[in-house]
């Protein structure tokens, strides 16, 4: 599933009551779920957290702005946070499935609806800004709210969309797409936030001033303070005392986890804790973290530690907890801290037990049916032959291919996550053509929406599978590579691989061509029956030739 997260913040913090019908309209769209509502007196400022599908995402914040600017009124509104509007910031954030370019669009298809219905004039900012000027928020939000009537006289400052006119009561809205920020901090073992403080300044992009040896600043000709640049890029750092622990902390904002991630952060603080008489004693995730900065952490600590990588997602996600000590105030959920899996679907088929699943599959509902089956022997061909690179890698007498086994366990875990991913995929497409076919058809206009309607699911019902014999090929061929090279107890396993493998591409196949006559779109139907049939053939070939050594080597076994 695509996800998209969205961070609105509003100029309002001391009505929970106005605060309430804004989010009421967020939790009213279907698709969307509302993670976090932070109300802060002081700023009169309330930042709102929820993550859905691209489009659902984007009617949620569109409806939040429109109720936004019907209940507050910037002309009595105060606080101590920079502001210049009802809904004074609007980002887009990319979770999953979706790229920054895809949130750029969206930020641009909502800043044109609230400027066209609403009448509020919108800039864009950060990713989605329309000229490198504007790319910088402060810059946006200068003179704020009280200055917007004389900025918006300002042809320079023309709003990307929307009106140049003052909007007095709804203000104006920055809208943007950016990467996800990690707030994140480091535990250490003393009370000291001096130690705190100069892990911060040295770890921070920004650094720390520059002092001479009688510890006074160090200037420029120009007078302007000079600074020692920080170790990381895309980082904020302060530290400071936490008198509920009795410890000092690093607080630490990761603006770009993908340039800074936390894992990196939390070995350098470590390093300088020690050359200070200090430890970091563990670490606190403020908030949500994307599953991939986990899952990037556990592959690193691995590799650290000379182990396979290509380890199912949880125990990724245990040895980053482990490793970082992320329970080290409080018990570390990844049910509740990673992004993610707060758009769990109860629903599942993947989540079933294996005798739930066998059970449901034995009824008559018609789904899930074969294609979900397929997607599941693809996952267990995948398995198998991670299993068997995590018996070979690091055996001795194997020495030689542990490398190759580290890589090939990382592509079998990889395509595991995408079949499984499959398993619900196939039979949502199922349904979603069944629903087509429930279209109303008494009218012409009717029966021409409901035949596109079909065309389309039958399409996307056609495509999944096509995906599923896709990637059985590349599970054929990692089965070959471990019956070739994996360990030679293990090799009953790399052949039962391959033939789970084929046995996907063989159920993958056949719901492609079930679905063929059903699509007008000739080229299509085509195209797509040449690629499964080509793709059938390579998958056979490396099925037989697997199962070829693999009776060999039981023969010589004997």
């Amino acid at each position: 599933m695509k996800l998209v997260e969205c961070v609105p913040n509003f100029s309002e913090g001391r009505d929970p009551a106005k605060i309430e019908q804004i989010t009421n309209e967020i939790e009213g769209v279907e698709g969307v779920k509302l993670l976090d509502v932070d109300q802060g007196k002081d700023t009169n400022r309330t930042v709102v957290t929820f993550i859905g599908t691209p489009d659902a995402v984007v009617e949620a914040a569109f409806r939040a702005i429109q109720r936004a600017s019907e209940v507050i009124d910037m002309r009595t509104h105060s606080g101590a946070h920079a502001r210049m509007g009802a809904t004074d910031v609007c980002p887009f954030v990319p979770v999953r499935g979706v790229t920054m370019d895809d949130c750029v669009i969206l930020a641009h298809r909502l800043g044109q609806r609230v400027g066209e219905e609403l009448g509020i004039p919108v800039y864009f900012y950060e990713y989605a800004a329309s000229r490198p000027e504007r790319k910088n928020l402060a810059t946006v939000r200068s003179g704020e709210y009280e200055g917007l009537p004389e900025k918006l006289r300002d042809p320079d400052w023309k709003p990307d969309c929307g009106p140049a006119k003052f909007n007095p009561g709804a203000g104006a809205t920055a809208i943007s797409a950016r990467e996800f920020l990690i707030a994140y901090n480091v535990n250490l073992n003393t009370r000291d936030t001096a130690v705190a403080r100069e892990i911060a300044f040295t770890i921070r992009e920004k650094g720390s001033l520059k002092k001479d040896k009688n510890n006074k600043i160090m200037r420029d000709e120009d007078g302007n303070a000079l600074r020692e640049p920080g170790i990381f890029k895309e980082c904020k750092a302060v530290g400071w005392y936490m008198d509920d622990f009795g410890r000092a902390q690093i607080s630490i904002n990761l603006t770009n986890y993908k340039i800074t991630p936390p894992h990196l952060v939390f070995d350098e603080c470590g390093r300088l804790a020690a050359e200070m008489g200090a430890r970091a004693t563990g670490s606190e995730l403020v908030g949500l973290i994307p599953l991939e900065a986990l899952t990037q952490a556990g592959r690193y600590y691995l590799r650290k530690m000379g182990r396979l990588v290509g380890v199912p997602e949880s125990e990724l996600i245990h040895i980053a907890n482990l490793s970082m000590g992320l329970s080290d105030l409080y018990p570390f959920e990844a049910d509740q801290k990673i992004i993610e899996y707060q758009f769990r679907r109860s629903d599942s088929l993947v989540a079933m037990s294996a005798s739930r699943f066998a059970d449901v599959l034995s009824t008559d509902a018609p789904a899930p049916g074969g294609g979900s089956v397929a997607a599941l022997c693809g996952a267990l061909s995948s398995a198998l032959s991670a299993m068997v690179s995590a018996l070979t890698h690091g055996k001795k007498g194997y020495q030689e291919v542990s490398d190759e086994m580290d890589g090939i366990s990382l592509m079998a875990q990889k395509l595991k996550e995408q079949f499984l991913s499959d398993v619900d995929r196939d039979t949502d497409a199922f349904n979603r053509v069944m629903a087509a076919m429930r279209m109303k058809k008494k009218t012409d206009e009717e029966k021409e929406l409901r035949e596109a309607a079909i065309e389309e699911a039958t399409k996307e019902a056609t495509l999944i599978p096509l995906n599923v014999l896709r990637n059985a090929r590349e599970a054929a061929q990692l089965a070959r590579l471990v019956c070739e090279k994996g360990n030679r107890n293990s090799i009953s396993d790399a052949g039962v691989a391959a033939l789970t493998a084929r046995a996907a591409a063989e159920g993958a196949y056949l719901n492609i061509i079930i679905n063929l006559p059903g699509i007008r779109d000739e080229a299509f139907k085509t195209d797509t029956r040449k690629e499964a049939e080509k793709i059938r053939g390579e998958v056979a070939g490396h099925a037989e030739e697997t199962l070829r050594l693999t009776e060999k080597g039981l023969a010589g076994m004997e």
